[in-house]
């Protein structure tokens, strides 16, 4: 246990004017206090702390779009061995609030790296800590649910009431729309690898880059949208099927995409949702969606689909999930839906498979670039869909 970390609610942290000029501090909302060392850049940033357990595929985390707004903590101890590509980038930019890691890598080896972590998170002006006990933080956040915390350092760092009114007053994840902050501003076309077989058109609420090429290497031509598009764009060209992207925030917000959604399904367009997505078809179909108290976030979550009986071992990242209980049937105005996978760890469901009407959603995520790749095959299944029209 690393004895610079303060653990227990109500510790605060020492005044800017007693800190060092290498310390670094993560404060939670319920006034506990880790301590460590600036890495990456340094400065003040505020979000939800949240916790992934993947060993491997940190580049692809930190540039994930679902991630916005989010300070997250990584469980595994060592991190940034392999360094920073040019290849691997989900979105644009990383675009996690901040990061926290226990021992970055001093010195990256793959012949893929061009340079390490750390400079990377400082070229783009992402604030992180290393150096701290991501067991303890994971631990509380795990027992406390995730929470509201910021991440300070330099001249960023102040006295412990300073800092803890300002994690405060931040806002909270729920009740957050912020699929317009991750969307694309303009349309944009991925061609199919060869022939092209069909067309599909993606409403990107913060979609990854993995995606549309998993779509292309089936002869799938995808027509990205921003989030704001409506339903005459959405279907201009006659697109043989409709994506739904993942994204950060509450799906309770996106008003748009569910209406979107329920269009869509009136006229009969083969539709596929993947993790946000699934939030929004789960909506658009009548059902609720809850926040879950620390969600589901690594390469190692199991999932059960009730249709075969099959288990797949998944990659997630999702704070907010569709209500309801794994393998039961529901009604809907768009006929049946069968609440089809869950998570045995704790009964969430985990994808929806309407009866009466083309569409299917997951919340996991079958395009993880990291791994693992037992649900690959969904995209032949979203294919197979298309072809039955």
């Amino acid at each position: 246990m690393n004895g610079r970390d303060t653990k227990h609610p109500g510790a605060h942290a020492d005044s800017g004017a007693g800190a060092g000029v290498g310390e670094a501090l993560l404060v939670l909302e319920d006034g506990t206090v880790h301590r460590g060392e600036p890495f990456g850049a340094r400065g003040r940033t505020l979000g939800e702390a949240v916790f992934t357990t993947g060993m491997t595929g940190y580049q692809e985390t930190l540039t994930d779009p679902s991630y916005h707004r989010q300070i997250v903590v990584s469980t595994a101890p060592h991190i940034g061995n392999t360094g920073w590509n040019d290849e691997d980038d989900e979105s644009a930019r990383i675009q996690v609030a901040g990061y926290v890691v226990r021992d970055p890598a001093r010195l990256p080896s793959n012949w893929r790296s061009r340079r390490g972590l750390g400079e990377e998170l400082e070229r783009q002006g992402v604030v992180g800590v290393s150096g701290v006990d991501t067991r303890a933080i994971t631990r509380r956040l795990r027992e406390s649910g995730s929470m509201r915390a910021g991440l300070f350092s330099g001249d960023a760092l102040g006295t412990a009431a300073e800092m803890l009114d300002a994690v405060r007053a931040s806002p909270p994840m729920t009740g957050a729309d912020l699929a317009g902050a991750v969307t694309t501003r303009e349309p944009y076309v991925v061609p199919a690898d060869g022939e092209r077989r069909f067309s599909v058109a993606a409403l990107d609420l913060g979609i990854k880059a993995n995606t549309p090429r998993m779509l292309a290497a089936r002869g799938i031509e995808t027509r990205v949208l921003p989030s704001t598009a409506t339903i005459d764009e959405l279907l201009d060209g006659s697109p043989d099927g409709v994506f739904l992207s993942n994204g950060p925030g509450d799906p309770a917000t996106a008003e748009h995409a569910v209406a979107l959604t329920a269009e869509v399904l009136r006229r009969g367009v083969p539709l596929f949702g993947i993790c946000f997505g699934n939030q929004i078809l789960g909506r658009a179909l009548g059902l609720g969606t809850f926040k879950l108290r620390y969600g589901h976030r690594g390469l190692n979550v199991p999932v059960v689909d009730h249709t075969t009986g099959t288990v797949a071992i998944t990659s997630q990242n999702h704070g907010f999930a569709v209500a309801g209980t794994p393998g039961e049937h529901v009604d809907s105005p768009h006929g049946d839906v069968h609440l089809s996978h869950g998570c045995p760890n704790d009964d969430v469901v985990e994808g929806l498979t309407c009866s009466d009407v083309p569409a299917f959603s997951v919340q996991y995520h079958p395009e993880a670039a990291a791994g693992p790749h037992d649900a690959a095959d969904l995209f032949d299944r979203f294919a197979t869909l298309m072809g039955g029209r």
